[in-house]
């Protein structure tokens, strides 16, 4: 009993005489491990205090996260650069500047994106669209191109009409005026040689309105009574000298640029005397 007492003692004397210590974890660290390398697209005039990697260039980046992340770039990476002229290293600086742009671009377009999709997944969900099959698909696509060619259709005639001008009483512009008198002689001297016998025979007289259609070469397009003599023989006679004194001269130059057709309205009298006379 008393030696069991005795080396009790002496296990705790020797319990109470020990000192832990905690050891330092940095101890063990390899302070040889080296230090990764990154490739930037951007720079900073001041440099990192701790920097995490190392790059071309300085960057003290500040972030929009507390996460160790690093912004990464879906561009693929650049080849080795080699050692060149002047021209070379501008062409490749130049190369360096598009590259950053592309990539801000891309980078752009990608929180656009998910912004985009955020948004509809946060929007309350629409309604199924019903699904279309082949062939409503071929056949809205055969609507469109009929109707595309209609479209096609009425803007060829359109510019297909001709381009037409009207003058009554009171023309102001030289060539047309020009025009107008000379054809007015015409009809004139022809309907004179021409008068019509049964008219002169039954002593009718009387005026009226003729618009007479003219196309660039001299022909008649159309003749239009526009107010009658009242009289079918009178009527009929003057479309019929209008008709003899044709074709007419052709536009001039000038007149072609502005018109492909000339409408001409005059009041023609046939006069006490057997005469045609052309008024305003």
């Amino acid at each position: 009993m008393a030696l069991a007492l005795l080396a009790s003692a002496a296990v705790h004397g020797m319990l109470l005489s020990t000192q832990f210590v905690l050891v330092n974890p940095r101890l063990f660290e390899d302070h040889s491990l080296p230090m990764e390398v990154v490739l930037t697209n951007a720079k900073s005039l001041e440099s990192p205090l701790n920097p995490d990697a190392l790059a071309q260039v300085n960057l003290a980046g500040g972030g929009n996260t507390d996460e160790d992340r690093r912004l990464k770039s879906p561009l693929p990476a650049s080849s080795t650069t080699q050692t060149g002229s002047d021209s070379d290293e501008a062409a490749m600086q130049a190369r360096v500047a598009e590259l950053e742009q592309q990539a801000r671009t891309l980078l752009s377009k990608l929180q656009s994106d998910a912004q985009l999709r955020d948004e509809r997944q946060a929007a309350p969900a629409a309604p199924a669209q019903p699904a279309i099959n082949a062939s409503q698909l071929s056949h809205q696509a055969r609507e469109m191109a009929q109707l595309q060619g209609q479209i096609s259709q009425q803007w060829d005639e359109y510019q297909k009409r001709p381009k037409r001008a009207f003058v009554g009483a009171n023309v102001r512009e030289y060539a047309f005026a020009r025009y107008v008198e000379d054809w007015v002689a015409k009809v004139e001297r022809v309907g004179n040689l021409n008068y019509p016998e049964a008219a002169r025979r039954q002593g009718i007289y009387g005026s009226l309105k003729l618009t007479v259609s003219i196309y660039a070469d001299g022909r008649i397009e159309k003749i239009e009574v526009d107010s009658s003599s009242r009289s079918k023989i009178l009527d009929a006679a003057a479309i019929k000298i209008v008709e003899l004194a044709a074709p007419y001269a052709a536009f001039p130059d000038d007149m072609r640029s502005k018109t492909d057709i000339l409408s001409i309205t005059r009041t023609w009298t046939f006069t006490r005397s057997d005469q045609l006379v052309g008024t305003d």
